[in-house]
């Protein structure tokens, strides 16, 4: 039992040969290819508490996959038990014909609750955005929009296991708005938005709001560069130091509640906005398509989860909001997801706001 439980410990390396994961499946997967002691050593290990069935070997390969770590028979056991549930979810969903598709990653072993803990925010009351401030022009929004093709979008990061994706929602309009304005790119900090802005109705790790982070960077003088002052993905004390700021705030702008033409003007003509949503269960497995749901609802104290919609386009006549995720580059369509455009769906025009820099 020693060894099987030293075997499961260990963290294994990427297979970078896998094209997705819905390939998880197919009998041509690269996975199934591969000839790696690691790999065999940790399925043998996995199977000896499981059991040899197909949908053991392919969670096996999962945990080879993510690098997972299990500290005990029970846990493994537990973990497959949540592995097949999401195997269930995604078959069951995919054969739907939804405008989008769900497909395993590192999140297949969670359960809603943990994932709810780790990867969201508490709800947060979006009273900023009640009445907006938006001043618009007479000018022609197009038609579609990728920011990224200006350059300005920096690369998609991993808030890992703390509830902070309203500062990587900051700093991804921040690092977008720098780069807009100054023509270089700029990597910023959600360490200091983690540890320092509580007193802005912010909680670091169990959430906050963009909206309340852009007017602590404004009245606290400037936020670090990220080299300056380095994720740790834990709540922390402020060590937040005006010699390394990166990026000082000049204002902010809200976009009224839940008006979605207010967004799209913002987003076509100005530049990329923070936005936040309602996640629910089941979009932890998004790997396609355009997100739409039914169960999700567009109350401002419903909002459990603050990204950036960095564009806007139409697939297969559906419209949709690009948004960038803070799951890392693994997960979604690398990193990224489109969600419907035109219902407000899940509230994602609900508490969107974006700075002015200096």
């Amino acid at each position: 039992m020693a060894r099987l439980l030293v075997l499961v410990f260990v963290i294994s390396s990427v297979i970078a040969s896998v094209a997705g994961s819905n390939a998880f499946f197919a009998d041509d997967n690269p996975i199934r290819q591969v000839v790696s002691d690691g790999l065999h050593e940790l399925e043998s290990s996995i199977l000896q508490v499981i059991g040899s069935t197909r949908h053991a070997s392919c969670f096996a390969r999962f945990a080879h996959k993510y690098g997972k770590r299990y500290e005990s028979a029970d846990e493994i056991n537990r973990r497959f038990g949540v592995f097949k549930e999401s195997l269930k979810m995604i078959r069951s969903h995919n054969k739907k014909g939804l405008p989008y598709k769900l497909g395993v990653n590192e999140f297949a072993d969670m359960t809603w609750n943990e994932f709810q803990k780790h990867r969201l925010g508490a709800a947060q009351n979006c009273s900023a955005t009640l009445k907006g401030s938006l001043k618009r022009s007479n000018s022609i929004v197009p038609e579609t929009k990728d920011w990224r093709e200006a350059g300005i979008v920096s690369p998609v990061k991993n808030q890992g296991s703390c509830g902070s994706c309203w500062t990587f929602s900051t700093t991804g309009a921040l690092e977008a708005a720098y780069a807009q304005a100054f023509g270089k790119n700029i990597s910023l900090s959600e360490q200091q938005l983690v540890d320092c802005a509580g007193a802005f109705n912010n909680f670091g790790c169990n959430g906050g709001l963009p909206s309340q982070a852009f007017e602590y960077i404004k009245y606290n003088g400037g936020l670090d560069t990220e080299e300056a002052y380095p994720y740790t993905g834990k709540n922390g004390v402020c060590k937040y130091s005006s010699e390394n700021v990166g990026v000082r705030v000049f204002e902010s702008v809200n976009i009224t509640l839940g008006a979605e033409d207010e967004l799209k003007y913002a987003v076509g003509l100005i530049r990329p906005v923070s936005v936040a949503f309602e996640v629910v269960d089941g979009f932890k497995l998004y790997e396609s398509g355009v997100y739409t749901s039914n169960s999700c609802g567009s109350d401002p104290m419903d909002v459990n989860h603050a990204v950036l919609a960095v564009g806007y386009g139409v697939e297969n006549g559906t419209p949709y909001w690009l948004i960038k995720n803070s799951w890392g580059e693994d997960w979604g369509d690398h990193g990224y997801f489109k969600m419907e455009m035109g219902k407000n769906m899940c509230g994602v025009a609900t508490c969107a706001s974006y700075p002015s820099v200096a």
